[in-house]
């Protein structure tokens, strides 16, 4: 049966929604804030770098004539950064959107953050736990929040497989990475497991394939650049198609919670976007259970309930 097209331009209007999208001063991440602000929401570009931030908040008002918006500073890798960036937002704000979007992949020895966890899994999944969690109260004033965690076709390799979650064994950049792409679809089956019987909502989705910032480690070497140059000729789109799953998850009123969202075209690389077929196990709920435990164990972060 062939899919629907949907483009940006299905989007409805946005004036008084509110959305934060992290990792938003460039690639996928802006082009998401772009059209959102294009659209009429206000804008919380987060990200950990002031000058980057910055940058793209003068890009995104060139680019948006009257956009609204504002930057948050937030290191992912940093879980006192992340509570002190998210307090100020939790007491004050009503929160529509929360785009778990930034994310590092492929570094090349094994790292830790300040909190010992390992840096991959540490930012991508351990990072937006706690974001999501602190942010609760802000999500729950809206009438009807969506959490849109942003994963990859990563997620589904045999690598990802949870066990071993921080790599302590055996430490692979890519296997690191597609744990922490697992963890992001589990974590939003959970995520919309709890919030089943309430107004909102938790999806997640791929991009399918971009040439973006996170090919930065990938590309270091002479056979990452031949990658990279091959790939944008062939399998990788833009950010600007790569954003459309995050767009779509984030405003389409049919969008189910749970819902894994990816690329409709071939191997799931580009497309309109639709809904995929979840990563195995990823959808079990005692696994589900178990990712949660563990993040607010390590996290030191409780998860609060959000209501109706």
């Amino acid at each position: 049966m062939a899919v629907p097209h949907w483009t940006p331009a299905d989007i409805p209007s946005l004036g008084g929604r509110t959305a934060l999208i992290t990792g938003a001063n460039s690639g996928i991440g802006y082009r998401t804030a772009q059209v959102l602000a294009e659209r009429g929401a206000r804008i919380l570009l987060a990200g950990r770098r002031p000058a980057s931030l910055a940058e793209a908040a003068r890009r995104l008002r060139a680019d948006v004539p009257g956009a609204q918006l504002e930057t948050v500073e937030l290191d992912l890798g940093d879980l006192s950064a992340i509570r002190d960036a998210a307090a100020p937002l939790a007491a004050t704000e009503t929160l529509d959107l929360l785009i778990n979007n930034a994310g590092v992949m492929d570094v090349p020895e094994r790292r830790t953050t300040g909190d010992g966890l390992e840096l991959t899994v540490g930012t991508n999944h351990f990072g937006h736990f706690a974001l999501t969690a602190h942010l609760m109260p802000a999500l729950a004033r809206s009438t009807a929040a969506r959490v849109v965690t942003v994963s990859a076709i990563a997620a589904t390799w045999r690598s990802g497989d949870l066990d071993d979650l921080m790599s302590e064994r055996h430490y692979r950049p890519m296997g690191a990475y597609a744990k922490s792409k697992r963890a992001n679809v589990v974590f939003t089956q959970e995520l919309a497991r709890r919030l089943d019987g309430t107004a909102h909502r938790a999806l997640v989705v791929h991009p399918g394939s971009a040439v973006t910032n996170l090919q930065r480690h990938t590309s270091s070497g002479r056979m990452g650049r031949l990658f990279v140059a091959l790939a944008a000729r062939t399998l990788m789109g833009t950010a600007d198609g790569a954003a459309w799953p995050s767009l779509y998850a984030a405003t389409h009123p049919e969008a189910v919670s749970g819902t894994f969202i990816g690329p409709a075209g071939r191997d799931q690389t580009s497309g309109t976007p639709k809904p995929v077929p979840l990563p195995a196990r990823a959808d079990s709920p005692d696994q589900g259970a178990w990712l949660w435990r563990e993040s607010e164990r390590l996290t030191g972060v409780p998860f609060p309930a959000l209501q109706t």
